[in-house]
């Protein structure tokens, strides 16, 4: 598979896996939030088509 050009970088795919749906994250934006495998993540709605994802607090 080739590489995306720097302006392609952020652009993902939506998949389906045994009934659930998920995209992919750049390994960038994982080691800038130093976020690890299996850390809890918040998934809110933002607005109409937007959504945001941040870092789950007790």
């Amino acid at each position: 598979m080739a590489r995306r050009t720097l302006k392609q970088r952020g652009v993902r795919n939506i998949q389906k896996s045994k009934g659930s749906y998920y995209i992919t994250i750049p390994v960038e934006l994982i080691r800038e939030f130093k976020w690890r495998e299996r850390q809890k993540v918040v998934v809110k709605k933002l607005g109409k088509n937007r959504i945001v994802i941040a870092d789950w607090k007790k």
